[in-house]
């Protein structure tokens, strides 16, 4: 068998020469194609391109039209630089921006004058109040406390856990351990499908609402509204006799001296006294049929419903009353059975 041997064929030359009627046609065709993609052209890009100034970034990554004004709705989708981290800031050259630009061929850039770009990259910042809240939730559900009746404290500075701007709905504690014993507490704190997590640790505590005095007080000296203030304490350091009722305190007076912050308990203060010490009083006598009233002068002071003694000047009797208003007392009458019992006494 012989070996195959390579033979040139003979190609016909298709060339012809040009002549004026070929070249005119020719110079037609582009003129033609140049108008029709012309407008194309301009419709597309509409302004020139020019660099943006400082931008916030949303997502992941840059594109041109995050950065360049004026481009077509194709290319501004071209990614070109990595976003910062969330929540912090960052730079970009104006020359690379101007180098990405011309890498595509989509032309000069105007730079305003500017040589380089910031970038903020956009966050959800979830704060201190959320992440406690989410841990409440937890040690709610997990473990039966009453989340109105807790106080966290976190370890270290305040946390905040950032997030994708477009992440949204509520933190939620994963993960959590709880020692009744110590209080401490350990929470993956996420948001989405742990798109988003911090982990913290910290303190429980247990609290009260009690009622703290915002000035100091005199004995005697009027309770009023804007004396007193709600707060919550550590149940560790409210006293057990600790008054909780705020409507109730408005117009008592301080029954000795009270200083500015301090918890109130019972007994600080009470109902003003009606009656005065030596104050001339009206003593009542009501019963059935008869009612009767003389003045008499107060042994003691008292506030309303107190039981004193006053004296009747005019036969020097003390008689034992009841206070039921300002400058007023009541005597209550004798019981039948009491008059029956001295009835008897006489007769013997």
């Amino acid at each position: 068998m012989s070996a195959l041997k390579y033979v040139p064929l003979a190609v016909r030359s298709r060339i012809s020469p040009l002549d004026t009627a070929m070249v005119t046609r020719a110079l037609l065709t582009v003129a033609a194609l140049g108008l029709l993609t012309l407008p194309v052209l301009a419709e597309g890009t509409g302004q020139r391109l020019r660099l943006r100034g400082d931008v916030t970034a949303r997502g992941d990554v840059l594109t041109l039209g995050d950065l360049v004004e004026g481009t077509t709705p194709t290319a501004a989708a071209r990614p070109l630089f990595r976003a910062p981290a969330l929540g912090t800031n960052g730079t970009i050259q104006a020359r690379r921006i101007v180098e990405a630009v011309t890498a595509l061929g989509l032309g000069d850039v105007e730079t305003g004058g500017r040589s380089q770009v910031t970038v903020q990259r956009a966050a959800r910042r979830v704060g201190q109040p959320e992440i406690e809240a989410a841990l409440k939730r937890a040690l709610e559900t997990s473990y039966g406390l009453d989340a109105r009746n807790l106080a966290i404290r976190l370890d270290g500075d305040a946390p905040v856990l950032l997030s994708p701007v477009d992440l949204d709905g509520q933190a939620t504690a994963l993960d959590l351990t709880y020692d009744p014993r110590s209080r401490r507490l350990a929470a993956l704190v996420t948001l989405g499908d742990r798109q988003a997590s911090l982990r913290v640790t910290g303190q429980v505590q247990e609290v009260r609402e009690v009622l703290v005095l915002s000035r100091s007080l005199n004995r005697g000296e009027t309770v009023t509204a804007a004396d007193i203030s709600v707060e919550r304490r550590s149940k560790e350091t409210v006293p057990s006799d600790a008054r909780m009722g705020q409507a109730d305190m408005v117009g008592q007076v301080a029954q000795r001296g009270l200083s500015a912050g301090s918890i109130m308990r019972n007994g600080d203060v009470a109902p003003p006294d009606l009656v005065a010490r030596g104050e001339t009083v009206t003593v009542v006598f009501d019963t059935p049929g008869l009612a009767l009233s003389l003045r008499g002068q107060a042994n003691e002071g008292g506030r309303l419903g107190a039981v004193i003694t006053v004296t009747n000047p005019v036969s020097k009797k003390v008689l034992t009353a009841t206070v039921i208003g300002a400058g007023r007392v009541s005597v209550a009458p004798v019981p039948v059975t009491r008059q029956a019992n001295a009835a008897l006494d006489g007769a013997r």
